[in-house]
């Protein structure tokens, strides 16, 4: 691997024609050049694959969520692929029973959520009172939905009850927010999710990052801003992740250059007193621990059960984990990890996170996002995208295709404004 630089990605000219995309649901413009550096397809392209490269992670680690690596070994054995989901509803988790391979939890959800957010949006400037209002509609939409439940059967009460605990954390936190109650903010944010600094911003890093292709440091920006859900050092990490998914989108990014944006600090993370930048000491942990585990096995192919390289990088992160599993700094790490432990393949990485265990969806779902959205549909194994997209869409009702089209227009509209 190259040295890290401080790199600015610029947009700059695309030379080389993405290939054709099978099953797409609109006809964008193969030769019309947007202010991104991209053509009208291209950008399609981008947008659709960080969507659909973050429901390959999720779907891929949904069937074991929260599991240790011991227990997925003992049922699974060494998942390279997607399977079926035999396993609990919750509101975080599943919301279907059993649904086949390819079904989503709510690292897809989230993607959607913040996709009808951006739909109202201009890319000068996000507002996080607009996302703080749009989390707290959704929240009401699904208690009326709960209230309005009728008959006897208690199924419809316990998935509209599910659908409403999905958001409720969110909304004792977005009520005060909108109120401009400083102490109920402050109050309501320490307290939750019992006050861990959960992963509440990576949720939705990847789509915001989206908004702003090839401008990394916009993206850095807008996304801190909207990390109004955020504590401590999590609001670095969950910008970081949107400016990623940002330096991925550009012309000619590459390996490096996406490497390179998170040595951006517009907050000044590195000045601080006594502690430094929490985000830059994980990157550093994430390099010496792959580099050391390479070197316990220099052949290409690593991943596989047992393998000492793989069993090397587990164990060193096993000596980093948190108390909660979802905790920010953890999911950050580990998706870093993964993605330098494969060189950025995409399903290495993938395959990586979600035979670790841990909050295994929500790490496959992040890198998967930013991968996604670096390598594009078109790039995305065929098997494996057509999948999710179409279980996505006709078991759980998120349409990844149309949300893509919708949020690509907008930015096209925009753009001619």
């Amino acid at each position: 691997m190259k040295k890290l630089a401080f790199i600015f990605i610029t947009v700059l000219s695309f030379s080389c024609a993405q290939q054709e995309k099978e099953g797409a649901v609109t006809s964008f413009s193969k030769d019309t050049m947007t202010e991104f550096g991209l053509t009208e397809e291209e950008l399609y392209d981008k947008v659709l694959g960080m969507l659909v490269g973050s429901a390959i992670g999720d779907a891929m680690g949904a069937p074991t969520e929260m599991w240790t690596r011991e227990a997925i070994q003992l049922e699974y054995g060494f998942v390279e692929g997607l399977d079926s989901m035999i396993r609990e509803v919750s509101p975080e988790g599943i919301w279907k029973a059993n649904l086949p391979a390819g079904g989503t939890t709510d690292d897809t959800r989230w993607k959607s959520l913040a996709v009808d957010f951006l739909l109202s949006q201009k890319v000068e400037s996000l507002e996080p009172k607009d996302f703080a209002s749009h989390i707290l509609k959704t929240y009401e939409g699904s208690l009326a939905k709960l209230k309005s439940t009728e008959g006897t059967d208690v199924e419809p009460f316990e998935n509209a009850l599910q659908e409403a605990n999905w958001l409720s954390e969110w909304s004792k936190v977005a009520s005060p927010y909108l109120e401009d109650n400083l102490g109920g903010y402050a109050d309501s944010l320490s307290k939750f999710y019992g006050g861990e600094m959960v992963c509440s911003g990576l949720l939705y890093a990847p789509t915001l990052g989206a908004f702003f292709p090839g401008n990394p440091m916009k993206a850095y920006q807008e996304a801190y801003k909207l990390s109004i859900f955020d504590l401590g050092y999590a609001r670095d990490l969950t910008a970081l992740a949107a400016a990623m998914t940002a330096a991925g989108m550009a012309p000619k990014a590459s390996q490096d250059s996406i490497l390179a944006i998170l040595r951006l600090d517009p907050e000044g993370y590195f000045q601080s007193r006594l502690v430094g930048r929490t985000s830059h000491k994980l990157l550093k942990d994430a390099l010496t621990m792959v580099s050391e585990a390479k070197k316990v096995d220099s052949l290409p192919n690593r991943l596989s059960l047992g393998n000492p390289a793989l069993t090397y990088a587990y164990t060193e992160l096993d000596r980093r984990q948190q108390d909660m599993p979802f905790h920010a700094g953890e999911i950050y790490l580990q998706a870093l990890t993964a993605m330098l432990f494969t060189d950025f393949d995409l399903m290495g990485t993938l395959t990586f996170l979600t035979n670790y265990g841990r909050d295994n969806d929500t790490t496959a779902s992040l890198a998967g996002g930013i991968l996604g959205a670096w390598y594009g549909y078109a790039k995305l194994p065929v098997s494996e995208r057509e999948k999710v997209v179409r279980v996505t869409r006709d078991e759980l009702g998120i349409d990844l295709e149309k949300q893509a089209e919708l949020l690509t227009l907008h930015l096209l509209a925009q753009e001619k404004n």
